[in-house]
C-alpha cells in the first residue's frame, strides 16, 4: 500500500486525537502522528483527495506532502 505524507497544522493532544478520530472513521487505513512535526503519515488505499478531505474534516490547516 502507498504511503502518503501530509502536513496538518496540530498543536497539541486534542489535534491528535482529531485526526485519530477522523482517520479511523474513513477505515482502512494505518498511520502514524508526528505531533511535534505535524506530520501524518497515512498507509491506504483511498486516493489522495480522499485523504485529503477527511483530514480537513478537523477543521485544521492541511497540506499533502507527497509520498514516503
Amino acid at each position: 500500500m502507498p504511503k502518503h505524507e501530509f502536513f496538518v497544522d496540530m498543536t497539541c493532544e486534542g489535534c491528535s486525537n482529531a485526526v485519530t478520530r477522523v482517520l479511523n472513521k474513513l477505515g482502512g487505513v494505518q498511520f502514524d502522528i508526528d505531533l511535534p512535526n505535524k506530520k501524518v503519515c497515512i498507509e491506504s488505499e483511498h486516493n489522495v483527495d480522499t485523504l485529503l478531505e477527511t483530514l480537513k474534516k478537523t477543521g485544521k490547516t492541511t497540506n499533502y506532502l507527497g509520498e514516503k
